[in-house]
């Protein structure tokens, strides 16, 4: 979503970023951005869905939900984030609203602003789908329009053809600064572990654990917190996973979607650790293409993060989807198709 905002403003358009919770800040990236809902929390939000529905909980932990409990849940965000976005696009009166599947509002906020929506399908499980399971939980989703045109960045070696517009995946943070020490040449090959959420370290103990146990250096890719943190040997800190890559041979992550997609960009082998519904999806997906192994937890063995760095199928597989990703249209080429979008809607 970024790459795109910093394309269209670059190409002299006002860009806005409407959000809520912990990606509230003052800026991203550049971008500057409107809290719609101060109150909100993604936690607690996450909490009500847990204790009232305690049977579909526990089978997203398994991975065996599909899309329900993504959709409940997200159903209740866009009806927390409603009447801001609603009260941003009548004051703001935005020409065009970009969304992501998981943020139907956006959808309800273009409407408001009689203009078009565009959906950007961030995503390897499918975007107009997702949207829709979404939307059905989305207590203000009557008489929605339909997306105007549909943006996605999945590599089509792994998700199959999607509908609509392609465009490059650009990871969050691939030039962010890093320790010395991570920069040097390795003596051997480094394999990134990112804990990904604050809380997940006892999640991926194994797979920290069998890279100890080998010979290669284990580079850990420890969460944002807010509270001071002692060094550990051999951490990069909380930086992005995608700074990380460009000097690592293979990582281990929970598989959501921009850690998926971040390897790929990168060319870099991964170990695809199973969990929730939407992560076992996309280690499914990733490792069907021959890019990455798939595993649950407490599958990792020191055997199978051996294979990771010595297997040629999973690197030469990896540059493969690497340079298909590269050849995708960047953000700057898709700025004159949305704004296509935008004068056939005003006609």
């Amino acid at each position: 979503m970024l790459p795109l905002g910093r394309a269209l403003q670059d190409a002299g358009h006002e860009v806005l970023v409407a959000t809520a919770g912990e990606a509230a800040v003052a800026d991203l990236d550049g971008l500057p951005v409107e809290d719609v809902a101060p109150q909100f929390s993604y936690l607690s939000t996450g909490l009500r869905m847990a204790l009232r529905h305690p049977l579909l909980t526990r089978a997203e932990r398994k991975g065996t939900a599909g899309t329900r409990a993504a959709a409940l849940t997200f159903g209740s965000v866009n009806d927390q984030l409603a009447d801001g976005l609603v009260a941003l696009a009548e004051r703001w009166r935005p020409d065009l609203v970009v969304h992501d599947p998981l943020a139907v509002a956006g959808a309800l906020a273009a409407a408001t602003a009689g203009v078009p929506a565009v959906l950007l399908d961030n995503t390897l499980i499918g975007g107009p789908d997702l949207a829709a399971v979404t939307a059905a939980r989305f207590r203000r989703s009557r008489g929605l329009p339909p997306a105007a045109a549909t943006i996605s960045i999945a590599p089509p070696s792994v998700v199959g053809s999607r509908p609509g517009l392609p465009m490059r995946f650009l990871p969050y943070g691939e030039q962010a600064d890093l320790p010395d020490w991570l920069t040097r040449p390795p003596s051997r090959p480094r394999i990134a572990v990112d804990l990904g959420r604050p809380g997940s370290r006892p999640l991926m103990s194994r797979a920290i654990a069998a890279v100890e146990a080998i010979d290669a250096d284990l580079v850990l890719i420890e969460p944002e917190t807010h509270l001071p943190q002692p060094p550990r040997a051999g951490s990069a800190g909380p930086v992005p996973l995608a700074a990380v890559l460009r000097h690592c041979a293979a990582v281990i992550h929970q598989a959501e979607a921009s850690g998926v997609l971040a390897a790929l960009h990168a060319g870099v082998p991964q170990l695809a650790v199973n969990g929730n519904s939407a992560h076992r999806h996309n280690a499914a997906a990733v490792a069907r293409r021959g890019a990455a192994l798939a595993a649950d937890d407490l599958d990792i063995t020191t055997d199978l993060v051996t294979r990771l760095i010595t297997d040629p199928s999973l690197a030469t597989n990896a540059a493969e989807v690497e340079a298909e990703m590269a050849a995708m249209p960047d953000p700057a080429q898709l700025v004159s198709h949305l704004e296509e979008v935008r004068e056939s809607a005003a006609r």
